[in-house]
Parts: C-alpha cells; structure tokens; sequence
C-alpha cells in the first residue's frame, strides 16, 4: 500500500533540514483453518526438480536415521517381542490433551483387526484415504495429493515395511521439519471402536499405510487432537520441503488455469477449500453440495471438446464421496473424484494452495537453479519480538537478515531487464505442538528495506526515514508466508515480525535465489555461503572458494588439535579480526559442545553447526568493539550476553568479568567466544532437566551427578 509522510513525525536533521517519519500501512489478513473451528486463547543438484526435497536430505544422517530404525526393529524380531512405542503410548495421552472423548476406545493393530493386514496393497493410491472422526481433512487432502508422485510418496513412506516379513510391529515415516528430514517411528497399534478404525482408513480394509501415517503424524506433533483443523499447505511442505504458494480466487490471475496446469506438470501438490462464513459454519454443505470450511486436493486438469473446449478441474473429497451435484459430476473411480468446469471452480471455492519443489515460478516456461539459505531464529518478548512496521518504537529490534544480490537474472525475453528474483518464506516452528499450551498460530510477515554499508543491527531511526522497497501483501495468521520478489542488485535486509509485538515464538526464515546471491542472519551465513562467492571478474558463473579448508573432507573427523589448525585458516580471511586463531582450550569446549556422537570429535555438520554459532556471536562482538581493537569492555558484556539470548543474574555477570576480563577489563574474541560456548553448555544442560519447560528443575542425587558430567563437558 502507499507509503505517507506525516508532518507530525517530523525531526530536524544535523543540517537543519526537516526529515519525516516514515508511516506504512501494514495489511492484515486472518486465515481460517479447515474443517476446525477457530482456535481461541486458553490458559540439490539444482537443476533437478526434486532437488529442494531430496538433496537437503545428507547421506550421513540418512544413514542414521535408517540404522536406528533398523536396529529397533532387528532388536524385537530377535526376541520375537512386538515393539511399544514408550513415546507415544496406546492411551488417553496420545489422543487428547483437552477433553477425554466420551467413547473408549481400544488401540488394536492390524492383525487383531482383520485377516492378512498389508502395509500397502497395489502402490498408495488416493482412493486409500478415507477420512474418520478426526478433524484433519487438510492432512488427507495433502496425502492424497502426495499419491500422485510416487517419488516423493516413497521418500515420506519407505516402502521396505509389511505386517510379515521382518514384522516386530514397527513401522517408521519421514517428515521435513525446519530444515531437516525427520524420521518418526511408531508401534501399529490404532485407535478402534467395535473393531473399525476410529479416525483415518483406507477402502480396503485390510491395507494400514495411511492409518499408520496419521499416526506418525500425530505423534510428530503430540497428539490426535493437534491435528483438528489446519491448512493444507502445512502439511505439503512438511512432506516435500516445498514453497508455498496461496491464492484468494476472488483475485485471482487471469492466467490462473495455466498457473495450475504448470504446477502439476512440475510435480506440485494443490488443494483448495471454500471459507466459512461463520465459526459456526464450519463443515456445513453449500447448495452445490460441497462443504465449507473443508479442505479437497486438486488431483488432475483435462480438456473436453463438446462444441467449445471446456476446462475441467478434478478433486478428491478426503470424506472419499462424491459431493459435487453441478455439471460434470459423473461418478468415476468408484466414487472418489469430484469433477467440475474451470469456471465453477473459481465461483464454488474461494482458496488455492500450491506447494512448488522448487521456487520455480509457474508463470514461466524455463525451469531454473535455485540456491537456498536456511535461517533460524526467534522472537524473545522485551528483546527481539518487535511487532510490525506499526510499533516503530519496538520494529526495529526484531531479528534482521543481510540479503546481498549479486547477479541479475537471465532473461532471454529481456536482456535489458536488470533485477535479481528471489523468494522468501517465513515459518513459524512448533506452534501445532505447544497447542497443549495454549498456543496458536501468530500473525506474521516480513518487509524488506534497502540499506548501504552498515555492519550493526539498524536502529529505529533508520526505519523511522526509510521505507521499505517490498514486503509481503499481508501479514496472516498462517504457519509459513511467502513471497517472490524481483530487487536490483544491491544489499538488503530482512526483517521478520509478527504483527503485534512481544509475542514469543521460533522461526525459519529461507530465501531462494536464481543466481548465488547471499542472506545471512547479522552475517550469519550458511558455510557453504561464507566460502563461495561469484566472482564477476573471472567470468560470469565461475565460483571462486575463497576459504573452505575442509570442504573436500566431508567425510573426515577433527579433534581439538586440527579443529584449532581449521579454525586459524577459516578466521584468516576475515581480517577484521585481528586475532591468533582459538586456544586450545576454546577448541575443546567447542567440541564438548557440538559433539553429539560422544566420539570426542567434530564431523562436518557439526562444524557447520559451531560455525553458524561462531557467526553469529562473531556479529555481536563486532558490534560492541566499537574501536576494531578486537577487544570490547567488559562493562559491554552484559549487553553482548543479552543479545545472544541468554538471561544472567547479576552474580554471573561478575563471574564473567572475573573469569575472562584482562587486566585492563578488556574481552578478547577468543575469550569472548569460549565464554558464549560454555554459556550455552550451561543453558542447554539445565533444559534437559527442565521436563515442563517452565525454568525450574528438580534432580536427584543421580541426576545432579549427571548435570555436573554434562557441565563439565562443556568446560
């Protein structure tokens, strides 16, 4: 929306020119979720397609991931034991976290169920999914459309699983969770009543694959009942690690019909529903005899010529009826699919929702290569949950992210064209889970601002005179928001908010770019990020690496020795800092810290890990060493300490100085980062023993013993 100046706002700058205050509107939308009421308040290889769903996915911790699958299963087959899932046992616990349902039900698994279960029966078919008595039609709706690529279907659903050979009554599922493929294993036993499957069920009775999915499902979020209302883009994204795409068809494109007809060709999943007028109208059938509030997955596109070419769109109704009573409704694929005009589409429903692979705009007949950054962060109340462009005391303190565009886009169409695509995706993490808690879904969104040469975190009155260059349509209360923008080249940042301030809550914040143009949280980059850059110079494309001194050992292990020789090499370009590398004993803590195998060694992604780590502390220092001494005060350290998230009585700060201040009450870099590593060995050892996340923990004489362990390993 347009961007006014209020003389209200005005101030006098150094020279004595008047300079306004920036004032934006920002919009807001509020995104009803299907088939729920709404919640209240209670106490790659790029160029391949699937490369932002598989290659994300490293060999090593697939390995893992499989072993310990394996393992537990290979355990219960050799003592002819079937397994019980201690995480998610067959109770009460595992199905509600507000009411007791008013029937009991009995968890049974298949074989108790019916004769010859089988896991999967002639490949997993969209017919298989019928939905029960929970509220979760999104989810069905993204399983059925997840049918139609059997490549993705199999990496959510690995197929080497039966109710007979090798059968211990495990079965495992993977899900893409904030960046990283997530392997969830669960016992079969289900929920019944009078011998029938209580919520998700296939047509045939005795085929288990999407039953056990829900479950897994379930338990990845803590219960049944946290899957009772949602979106369908939710659920895609948590099966492919796709980019969503969202559509109010009442504005929708001209070139609508194209844009989904590219989709399916690409692979993409869809879905649409119709909203509900009211709260009280959820799951209530329209005249057509579709159903508002509900959510259908789009699963085919065909042209029929009778007279005039009519577009058809194809819909699968989770219910697994036909609901439709407009032309075209003919039954077909025993009952399963809705069929309707193109045009009745547009009036009947009022959302879209596409999940792409890749950024790929569908728009555009030439696929491109995409490079990805992946942020996480959080929102901390009286620190860093700032609110929306509408609380400018408070907006400029959210967290903020560098964007450098480096190199415009290749457009053939155009060559004068000069501008950098990109596409940025804010999620919200855990919001599902914490339901238990009270929590629901934020209202968030995020604006992009040009800015030159600063290194520091922008200060309010940078916003408060400069408006943003882009920002998202809408803030709405939706798990993830995305947004493609087209910039010249130059540096930005981004800034992430939810849209009333001092709402806590953690983040992923990616941004896909056509060319290797950068983001970085505060100079936060990926390590593959920090290392290559594109040097225009040497030819367009030709990828210079400028300082990866482990990026051909892969495969390789470091111990404190080499990890100090690593880190020497990686600091020595960065020569800001004027420092001798880590000591010894730094590097020892790090490990301590990062190593999660208990091998006394550091792979390449825990490197990664303490790297990104390093950055980011490494931004805060910079910050505080207002004289490039490469030294801040000590006095600073308590504001250091703050911004890194951590929360210290004033005893520890005295420690801190005592501890790691010269004589001169000066912190070095190397002091500075031994001191954040053995700060967050400290604070995450205590949140292992805080069971009920509420800052208080109770240990007994074993549990100190092991708290004193784990602290010391940090030291």
């Amino acid at each position: 929306m347009p961007e006014t100046a209020l003389p209200k706002g005005a101030a006098q700058t150094d020279s004595g020119t008047a300079k306004m205050a920036i004032v934006e509107d920002t919009p807001v939308k509020l995104a009803l979720e299907t088939e729920a009421s709404p919640e209240t308040d209670s106490p790659y290889t790029p160029n391949n397609i699937y490369s932002a769903i598989l290659s994300r996915n490293e060999a090593v911790k697939d390995a893992k991931r499989l072993k310990n699958f394996l393992e537990l299963r290979d355990k219960y087959v050799s003592k002819n034991v079937l397994f019980e899932d201690p995480l998610f046992p067959a109770n009460d616990s595992s199905l509600w976290y507000s009411n007791k349902f008013p029937i009991d039900f009995e968890w049974k698994r298949p074989k108790e169920i019916c004769d010859n279960p089988q896991f999967i029966i002639d490949g997993a078919r969209r017919t298989d999914i019928c939905q029960g008595d929970l509220g979760d039609c999104w989810l069905l709706a993204a399983i059925a459309c997840l049918t139609l690529n059997e490549k993705l279907l199999y990496r959510v659903i690995p197929e080497d699983q039966s109710f007979t050979e090798n059968y211990a009554g495990i079965f495992h599922f993977q899900f893409w969770r904030y960046g990283e493929w997530e392997d969830v294993v669960v016992d079969d036993r289900i929920p019944t009543f009078n011998n029938q499957l209580v919520f998700t069920k296939s047509f045939r009775r005795n085929e288990f694959w999407s039953a056990l999915l829900e479950k897994a499902y379930a338990k990845l979020h803590g219960s049944y009942e946290a899957l009772k209302g949602g979106n369908t883009l939710e659920a895609m994204v948590d099966f492919t690690g796709g980019v969503t795409e969202f559509f109010e068809l009442s504005e929708a494109p001209k070139e609508l019909y194209s844009i989904m007809k590219k989709a399916l060709e690409r692979g993409s999943l869809m879905g649409c529903s119709i909203d509900a007028l009211l709260p009280s109208h959820f799951e209530t059938e329209t005249s057509s005899g579709l159903v508002r509030g509900h959510a259908y997955s789009i699963t085919g596109l065909e042209e029929v010529t009778k007279k005039t070419k009519i577009r058809l769109v194809q819909m699968r109704n989770p219910w697994g009826i036909v609901l439709w009573k407009g032309p075209w409704s003919v039954y077909i694929l025993h009952r399963f699919l809705d069929r309707m005009s193109f045009e009745d589409f547009k009036k009947n429903f009022t959302k879209l929702e596409i999940c792409n692979l890749t950024p790929d705009t569908l728009l555009d007949d030439v696929p491109h290569s995409w490079t990805v950054a992946v942020h996480e962060g959080r929102w901390v109340r009286g620190s860093s949950a700032g609110g929306c462009r509408n609380f400018p005391d408070t907006f400029w303190t959210n967290p903020q992210y560098r964007l450098r565009l480096y190199e415009e886009d290749d457009d053939p169409h155009d060559p004068a064209h000069v501008a950098c695509t990109f596409v940025v995706a804010l999620m919200q993490k855990g919001r599902r889970r914490d339901r238990i808690k009270g929590a629901k879904l934020y209202t968030i969104g995020f604006s992009i601002y040009e800015m030159i040469g600063s290194e520091q975190h922008l200060q309010k009155d940078f916003f408060l005179y400069n408006a943003s260059k882009v920002k998202c349509k809408s803030y709405i209360n939706l798990r993830e928001v995305s947004e493609r923008f087209s910039l010249p080249p130059g540096e930005y940042v981004i800034i992430p908010s939810t849209f009333e301030p001092h709402e806590e809550g953690e983040f992923i914040l990616r941004v896909f770019s056509e060319k290797n143009n950068t983001s970085e949280a505060n100079a936060n980059k990926e390590l593959e990020q920090d290392d290559i850059e594109v040097d225009k110079k040497k030819g367009k494309g030709e990828k210079v690496f400028s300082g990866n001194p482990i990026a051909k050992a892969c495969d390789l292990e470091i111990c404190a020795n080499e990890l100090k020789v690593v880190m020497k090499r990686v600091l020595e370009k960065h020569s800001e800092l004027k420092t001798e590398g880590f000591s010894l004993e730094s590097c020892r803590s790090m490990i301590a810290l990062m190593d999660t195998d208990g091998s006394g060694k550091l792979n390449l992604q825990e490197f990664k890990h303490l790297w990104n780590k390093i950055k980011a502390w490494q931004v805060i220092f910079k910050k505080y060493d207002k004289d490039k001494s490469n030294s801040i005060s000590s006095f600073e350290m308590r504001n250091a300490v703050n911004d890194a998230g951590f929360r210290l009585n004033n005893q520890l700060y005295d420690i801190i100085t005592m501890r790691y201040a010269d004589e001169h009450l000066n912190i070095d870099f190397d002091s500075f980062i031994c001191c954040f590593v053995r700060l967050e060995g400290m604070f995450r050892t205590f949140h292992a023993f805080d069971k009920n996340r509420d800052g208080i923990i109770q240990l007994n004489v074993l549990e100190v013993r092991t708290s004193r362990q784990l602290y010391h390993k940090c030291q």
